[in-house]
C-alpha cells in the first residue's frame, strides 16, 4: 500500500491515483509526454454557457444532411459501373459509418445518468448547464492538483 502524504481532499487523492496508475515518474513530470488528461476548465465553462437548444437544432439539420448524403451515395453507387465504383464506395462507406457512429453515441440524458448527476431541486432532468458546471469545478480543482504534482 502506498502511503499518501498531505491528504487534502478527494481531488488530491484522485490526482495522486492518476499519477501512480499511469506510472508518471518525477522525471516525466513537466514534459510534453505528461499531458493534462481532462478537458480544459475553460472549455467546460464555455460548454456550460452554450445554448443547447440551438445546438440540438443544428444536430437535427446535420442528421438530415447526413441522410441526404447517404441517399446520394447510394444513388451514385447504383448508377456507376463496377470499374468506376472504387475507391469512392469504400471511402464513402467509411465516412458514413464514422458519422453514423457519432450520432449514435449516448444521449445527453444517458450521459448524465451514467455520471450519477442529479437534477437540481425543482428540475425534472439535469440541464447541460448544470452538468458542465459541475465538471468545470472538478476540472479546475483537478488541474490545480495536476500542476502541483506535475511541477509545472
Amino acid at each position: 500500500m502506498i502511503k499518501l502524504i498531505n491528504k487534502r481532499n478527494l481531488v488530491y487523492l484522485f490526482g495522486s491515483f492518476h499519477f501512480l496508475s499511469f506510472r508518471i515518474t518525477p522525471r516525466d513530470a513537466g514534459r510534453e509526454t505528461c499531458v493534462y488528461p481532462l478537458p480544459e476548465p475553460q472549455d467546460l465553462f464555455q460548454a456550460s454557457q452554450m445554448k443547447f437548444d440551438d445546438f440540438q437544432r443544428d444536430l437535427r439539420k446535420l442528421r438530415k444532411d447526413l441522410n441526404a448524403c447517404s441517399a446520394e451515395t447510394e444513388k451514385v453507387c447504383k448508377m456507376s459501373s463496377e470499374e468506376n465504383l472504387q475507391p469512392f464506395k469504400n471511402k464513402m462507406d467509411a465516412f458514413l459509418s464514422q458519422v453514423m457512429f457519432l450520432f449514435s453515441v449516448l444521449s445527453f440524458l444517458e450521459l448524465s445518468v451514467s455520471f450519477s448527476v442529479k437534477p437540481k431541486a425543482g428540475e425534472k432532468e439535469v440541464s447541460p448547464n448544470t452538468f458542465f458546471s459541475i465538471w468545470h469545478e472538478f476540472s479546475t480543482d483537478f488541474k490545480e492538483q495536476w500542476k502541483k504534482q506535475n511541477k509545472l
